[in-house]
């Protein structure tokens, strides 16, 4: 088998949702052959210690990779600065990395979508990098496709494309105004994206992934999606420092290989519309739901 790309996973104090990940991981045949990075994030508080240290027990004994090593962070770094840490040094070590978090099951057939991925579209610069989440849209998707820009829920990129990433919020969302692209970027109005980036900008949240998606988006770079979803996030139920409570993003994940071949690298409109759509409907439903919330805590 050829060499695959490092797994990094990051992880906080999530035991039974980094377990899950872990055992869904090992049930990729590729998992065997795989180098895996795991980064425990520091305590924000004493009140974190005894979770933060069951979940580094755990790490110590996992087993089922080619090799493991993890890094337990003293302090406490917060997402963003653990992913980008983590991502630029294991890209200082290898060419590609495929990056998860503790919270995502994923397909038995993710780690070949990925590497095969990274393998097709190795030397496409206009390329950001795989995907490995498909929204669950009630359409049928083309079994492959690209949309411009980045994303967050399972995938891997190059260190061709990761130095783009950009850490200045208010450089990006300046230059999204600069060059008119406030609405693109937003999807048509289906998604506040601009808003996450504005709250970025604010401290209001601490999101890598708003601004890897950004970087990206300005460059005009594209990033590839299985037509059906190869990863399902479980920590959507209040249990993360940034998850909310919704289950209007659960997948069932691919039970059969997806194969990648050879397609246009262009951004698929037909899919962009189909997402854009539902993307549209579910924060119609959650501003609803939002603004009930808001009238009955009034009451």
């Amino acid at each position: 088998m050829s060499k695959l790309a490092p797994v990094i996973l990051f992880c906080y104090n999530r035991l039974i949702h980094l377990q899950k990940t872990i055992e869904s991981l090992k049930k990729n045949k590729e998992s065997i052959y795989t180098d895996i990075y795991i980064y425990c994030d520091g305590p924000r508080s004493n009140e974190n210690r005894a979770n933060l240290e069951e979940v580094r027990n755990y790490v110590r004994k996992i087993e089922g990779f080619k090799s493991i090593k993890y890094i337990f962070s003293d302090k406490n770094y917060g997402l963003s600065r653990s992913v980008i840490r983590g991502i630029t040094e294991v890209l200082t070590e290898f060419n590609s990395v495929i990056v998860i978090e503790d919270d995502l099951v994923v397909s038995p057939y993710f780690l070949k979508y990925m590497n095969e991925g990274l393998k097709v579209f190795e030397n496409d610069e206009n390329v950001a990098s795989i995907h490995g989440y498909c929204y669950p849209v009630n359409e049928k998707l083309p079994d492959n496709f690209f949309l411009r820009g980045a994303d967050c829920w399972g995938w891997a990129t190059w260190s061709r494309a990761w130095k783009n990433f950009e850490k200045d919020g208010i450089y990006l969302l300046n230059e999204l105004k600069n060059k008119n692209l406030i609405k693109q970027f937003n999807m048509s109005g289906a998604y506040p994206f601009t808003k996450m980036l504005e709250d970025n900008v604010k401290g209001k949240n601490d999101s890598w992934a708003i601004r890897w998606h950004a970087s990206c988006f300005l460059k005009n770079m594209l990033t590839l999606y299985p037509g059906i979803s190869l990863v399902n996030n479980i920590g959507m139920d209040k249990s993360g420092t940034h998850s909310g409570l919704t289950n209007e993003f659960d997948q069932n994940v691919a039970v059969s290989p997806i194969k990648i071949g050879r397609i246009d690298v262009t951004e698929n409109i037909f899919a962009r519309e189909i997402i854009a759509n539902f993307l549209r409907d579910k924060t119609s439903i959650l501003n609803k739901l939002k603004r009930l919330i808001n009238r009955i805590r009034i009451f």
